[in-house]
């Protein structure tokens, strides 16, 4: 690591009121595979520590919202941890944290726009997580996991977030059940000037909405809030009991 980028790195934890003892956990939370592949960089990417602060994260933001809330049933508490640790809540802090200025990324994604996408943004967040916790401690990581997502939770709890729920769904299906939601529009209604879309979302055999909207962005997006908060409740009551209207079993 030469001197210049030592520079850079030190200026991140000083935005960021985070500090390193060995910043070369830093510089590798930074490092996308894209760049380690063409470099060959001996630190590695990121994926690894990525996979390390995803954990770390989810067990701050429970831990908090469990001592925090006592008050709230298991189903609220994962409503709210589900909105706070979305790659578009993720996201948008590493944006604030200006995660994007400190990549490391190869010229192929760099051209395709990589520095900016979501998944990239968040996944590099959680590396830095995972990598603050190897080098300095689970009670560190803690309080600066804290100072980023309270208010997130904050506005969960007071219903002034962002609800992309398509993202919401996709992220949920695919960690859980390995597969993907499909859309389905089933229904247009009204003139061209007003028409009027439902659309269905398939998860495996089951089948969510039908979502409604006046073009099929918005749609599918309520065709996700019917799923994704249908999904949610089925897990707070746990396996065995029935389903709530709006989703059913196909064969």
């Amino acid at each position: 690591m030469g001197p210049e980028r030592r520079r850079e790195l030190q200026l991140f934890q000083r935005h960021t009121a985070i500090k390193f003892r060995e910043l070369e956990r830093l510089e590798q939370a930074f490092t996308h595979r894209s760049w380690a592949n063409e470099s060959g960089s001996a630190l590695g990417n990121n994926e690894r520590l990525e996979f390390l602060g995803d954990s770390v994260l989810g067990l701050v933001v429970a831990e908090y919202l469990h001592e925090e809330l006592p008050d709230q049933p298991e189903g609220e508490l994962a409503r709210i941890k589900s909105f706070v640790v979305s790659e578009a809540s993720l996201s948008e802090i590493s944006r604030q944290l200006r995660v994007d200025n400190y990549i490391l990324i190869g010229r192929g994604e760099e051209y395709s726009g990589g520095r900016s996408k979501k998944t990239i943004l968040a996944d590099t967040l959680e590396a830095i997580i995972g990598a603050y916790y190897l080098d300095s401690g689970y009670a560190a990581a803690r309080r600066f996991v804290q100072r980023l997502l309270v208010p997130e939770i904050d506005k969960v709890r007071e219903d002034r977030h962002a609800k992309d729920y398509k993202t919401l769904l996709q992220e949920h299906v695919q960690k859980r059940m390995k597969t993907y939601p499909h859309y389905r529009v089933v229904q247009k209604t009204g003139p061209d000037h007003d028409r009027t879309f439902q659309i269905e979302v398939r998860i495996n055999e089951r089948t969510y909405g039908p979502g409604r909207g006046k073009n099929k962005k918005e749609a599918e997006q309520d065709a996700a809030r019917v799923a994704w908060t249908s999904i949610q409740k089925e897990g707070a009551r746990g396996p065995g009991q029935r389903h709530e209207r709006g989703a059913r079993s196909q064969g």
